[in-house]
């Protein structure tokens, strides 16, 4: 109980005024499904009561929705590319006051040292931030990572104040076959509610996987995926990310028997996407849109991952609940008038009305781009025929297709057809200095005379560079590591190239996110001038292809990894 319960008290039985009251308010009850209509009485960053109140501050919402506060229920605050306070200076604005995060990207290239500043930096903000510790660093074996976290490094993190329990368990084939330290890892967190990510996984493995105590699901692909885990009692959550968009696919899945066992979530969302579209408030407008009743939308995004992760006083407008509120004008609409922390207004028409204070000052210094020095011959492709394995990008998905195609062999080594859409693809090891560069193909980019590279690769964060001429990927690869990390494009056409540098760990950056968002805009500007289609935001589909625990062929630093079969294709 974070509250003198006395003075609540006094103010539900009309003794005194209350600190502030909104008044004329249609409030959510996500405990009977009701609106109600009266006033919402504050005291002490709290709710007293829902009724009719006099308050020494008072705010005539003249009928407008009052919500809880929406929450995220997994998110890897990483991939908005901006630190936990600037971060929360966009999400809280737009409903979003807890997020449930999991820094298992800045673990992979800092360890525990990244877990330990994004707990420090999470502190004293508008936005409660609640820390799922990483359980896969690295992620598998398949990739060098910066970083590695043990059972026993779990242990000692549970331990802190404010940890919530163990993060997506991906290594899945690791639970399955008993693997030792994967089991530790859990045992590590017995009492602990523990994510899951099983994406395909069904019967007799999903079973065993919810024996290992996993309690959540964010990679469902499908309504009958999901179906199958709310019979075993997980919870899921339907993600709306900016890669990886379920909300479509997996709404039919939710019906008045099933919905507390569903929840919203962000997982990777591009800040672009966040200040144009939204965060949980795009995921609760498009479910209603699709046919979801608007109470039961305001349910997923706020009682239900509440009860999932046990946030004592949060996910409802009730007695005794933290004065976390959204008010929006309809459901119909549902954009957000203004937002409320701990009973205080933070927020009003999509802009902050404090600076958010978390601790920057704390983020590591030096750069996180360690590679070996490379050659003009870097990228040149020899192998063992010209039948070549080719990634398929799949859009709107994080999954990847695969197809063989006949390539040109010369001097300069494989050359794909000139007519076709596919690219070279390599990815530079970064953390270690091994000099690991490996170099694939990938079609659906649509880039011409140009290239990309990137920093921000799942789940290692190894560079990652695509383009059709060696030497401006060369050239994208060097600006990468003079900017310190972050995203580089170069047009071949004129030789410029444009950079947003992102120093934290190569990942994020802590300059305001109106910055970071033209600069971001700049970038992808410049990708639709060299050929890249409009919907395929090509630094989040690149920051995919390195990550071999999704389907079906992917890139590491240590080679071309077919992900159905779990090994490296030999081509």
């Amino acid at each position: 109980m974070g509250y003198k319960i006395e003075r609540l008290m006094d103010v539900a039985l009309k003794k005194r005024k209350a600190e502030r009251v909104l008044k004329n308010c249609r409030v959510v009850n996500v405990f009977s499904g009701e609106i109600e209509e009266g006033d919402v009485a504050l005291q002490d960053g709290y709710i007293a009561g829902v009724g009719r109140f006099d308050g020494i501050e008072e705010e005539d919402l003249g009928g407008k929705i009052v919500c809880p506060g929406f929450i995220d229920s997994h998110v890897h605050i990483e991939s908005a590319m901006v630190t936990p306070p600037v971060f929360a200076s966009v999400v809280v604005a737009r409903g979003t006051t807890s997020v449930i995060a999991d820094p298992h990207e800045i673990a992979n290239v800092l360890g525990a040292a990244g877990i330990e500043y994004m707990i420090r930096s999470s502190r004293d903000l508008p936005l409660t931030v609640h820390i799922m510790i990483p359980s896969c660093v690295p992620a598998t074996s398949f990739e060098t990572s910066g970083a590695k976290i043990s059972s026993r490094d779990i242990k000692d993190l549970l331990g802190r104040e404010g940890i919530l329990g163990l993060g997506e368990m991906m290594n899945y084939p690791g639970v399955l076959a008993g693997d030792p330290e994967v089991l530790a890892k859990i045992s590590a967190a017995a009492g602990r509610i523990i994510d899951g990510h099983g994406a395909g996984l069904s019967g007799d493995g999903l079973n065993a996987y919810r024996l290992a105590g996993i309690a959540t699901d964010h990679e469902c692909i499908n309504a009958e995926e999901a179906k199958e885990r709310i019979r075993l009692g997980m919870y899921v959550a339907i993600r709306e990310g900016t890669a990886a968009r379920n909300l479509e696919s997996l709404l039919p899945a939710v019906n008045r028997d099933n919905w507390w066992y569903f929840m919203f979530c962000t997982d990777d969302r591009h800040l672009e996407d966040i200040m144009t579209g939204g965060h949980i408030d795009h995921c609760i407008r498009k479910a209603v849109s699709l046919g979801l009743d608007p109470v039961t939308a305001v349910r997923m995004a706020t009682i239900n991952p509440a009860r999932c992760y046990n946030l004592k006083g949060q996910g409802a407008t009730a007695p005794g609940y933290r004065g976390d509120l959204v008010v929006v004008d309809s459901f119909d609409d549902f954009n957000v008038e203004s937002v409320y922390v701990m009973g205080q207004k933070v927020a009003e028409k999509g802009r902050m009305l404090l600076s958010p204070a978390g601790d920057d000052r704390s983020a590591p210094g030096g750069s996180s781009i360690n590679m070996a020095p490379l050659g003009v011959d870097a990228f040149k492709v020899r192998a063992k025929s010209s039948r070549v394995p080719v990634i398929k990008i799949i859009p709107g998905s994080i999954a990847t297709g695969s197809e063989y195609v006949e390539m040109d062999v010369g001097e300069d080594g494989l050359k794909p057809p000139p007519e076709s859409d596919i690219l070279k693809i390599a990815v530079v090891e970064r953390h270690r200095g091994t000099g690991n560069v490996s170099i694939a193909f990938i079609s659906g980019l649509g880039l011409k005379n140009g290239a990309i590279a990137s920093s921000v690769a799942h789940d290692s964060h190894n560079i990652i560079v695509v383009g059709d001429d060696d030497s401006l990927m060369l050239k994208a690869v060097k600006a990468l590591k003079e900017c310190g990390g972050g995203y580089c494009i170069v047009d071949g056409s004129n030789g410029e190239t444009l950079c947003l540098p992102l120093p934290v760990g190569g990942l994020m950056t802590g300059r305001p996110a109106d910055e970071v968002r033209m600069r971001l805009e700049t970038l992808l500007k410049k990708a639709r001038e060299l050929g890249v289609p409009e919907g395929l935001d090509p630094f989040i589909t690149l920051s995919f292809m390195a990550l071999p625990v999704i389907p079906s062929l992917k890139i590491t630093d240590k080679g071309l990894f077919d992900v159905n079969s779990f090994k490296f294709v030999d081509w």
